[in-house]
């Protein structure tokens, strides 16, 4: 049996074109994806990453969301704790009381004076000083300087405020050292009750910026605290160009947390003053409850809520911008 010679493969030899190319078994084609195919994929993606979130999101409606609704309801009614049957709505009646009534546009000057000298001037300033003197300190130092403002910051607010109250009263410890130094003594609470609550409140809280700032210092790489120093950077130079800049988080951080809770701040200004003498250390979360349980407007009260809660808000707008932005 004979079989025919094969032809060499050269440049005069027959082209030959390609046959069609071979199609997978319709099993391992792949579905073409429409319309209905996209948003069922949605909606499995979007239950898989809320299902495990669900706990935490029904918590947050029921015991905060739902909350602050009804709040903004009762803001916009006439409600009263006493001689009234029913409650009408008023629209923004109790807004415009608040802001034609004295009292509270005082309350609003108090308590941005009160948040700026505690917490962005007072905590925030003083915790930063305490860490990066901390960090220089020996270990002995620093332990019994953290431990004594850790207890400040641990103390419940309404013992805070009876140990400030004893502090500054017309016979506590304050005169009682200045008329050992024989120095003039006065009733703080009485002449200066603003900037002894702000004196209080940074007394209380110092400690938790001074943790803050403590993490934050930590993690600068020693390297670069090294080469200022060789290239001959100051103190106050290398705060101002190297350790700043770097912790610009952790302030932002910081000061929004702060603030928010120095704007709610009432244990401690009732306990050492109640808000006096007359309304010169009243603040907007003490005329909140004298207008609403004293004077039992709880709309008119509700109302100045959530003008707080609005102020609030814009202070943590801003923060967060801040954060937002890179070194």
């Amino acid at each position: 049996m004979t079989t025919a010679p094969r032809q060499a493969a050269g440049p005069d030899a027959p082209k030959t074109t390609p046959g069609p190319a071979p199609q997978r078994p319709a099993h391992q084609q792949h579905p073409q994806t429409g319309p209905r195919t996209r948003t069922r994929t949605r909606i499995r993606v979007l239950t898989h990453h809320l299902l495990p979130l669900s706990p935490a999101l029904i918590l947050l409606l029921l015991f905060l969301a739902v909350p602050i609704g009804y709040c903004a309801y009762i803001a916009f009614t006439n409600l009263q704790l006493t001689g009234q049957a029913h409650s009408s709505f008023v629209g923004f009646e109790n807004f415009r009381t608040a802001f034609k009534d004295a009292e509270f546009l005082n309350a609003v000057w108090l308590t941005l004076v009160f948040t700026v000298l505690s917490s962005l001037v007072g905590q925030n300033t003083l915790g930063l000083a305490l860490a990066t003197l901390m960090q220089r300190a020996s270990k002995p130092i620093r332990t019994l300087t953290g431990a004594i403002v850790i207890t400040a910051w641990v103390l419940p607010e309404v013992v805070a405020g009876f140990l400030l109250y004893a502090f500054f009263r017309r016979e506590g410890t304050l005169n009682a050292i200045l008329d050992w130094l024989h120095l003039p003594s006065q009733n703080w609470l009485f002449t200066l009750p603003i900037l002894a609550v702000s004196f209080a409140n940074v007394w209380r809280g110092t400690a938790f910026s001074m943790l803050v700032y403590s993490a934050a210092l930590n993690e600068i790489p020693q390297e670069i605290t090294e080469a200022a120093e060789v290239d001959g950077a100051g103190g106050w130079r290398r705060m101002w160009h190297i350790t700043l800049p770097m912790i610009r988080r952790s302030i932002g951080t910081n000061l929004m947390l702060n603030t928010l809770q120095t704007l709610s701040v009432f244990g401690l200004i009732w306990v050492m003053t109640r808000g006096g003498p007359g309304d010169k250390s009243q603040t907007l979360p003490l005329f909140m409850y004298e207008q609403a349980f004293q004077n039992s407007m709880i709309g008119y009260g509700t109302a100045v809520a959530l003008l707080l809660l609005l102020v609030g808000s814009l202070f943590s707008v801003l923060y967060l911008r801040l954060l937002r932005t890179e070194v």
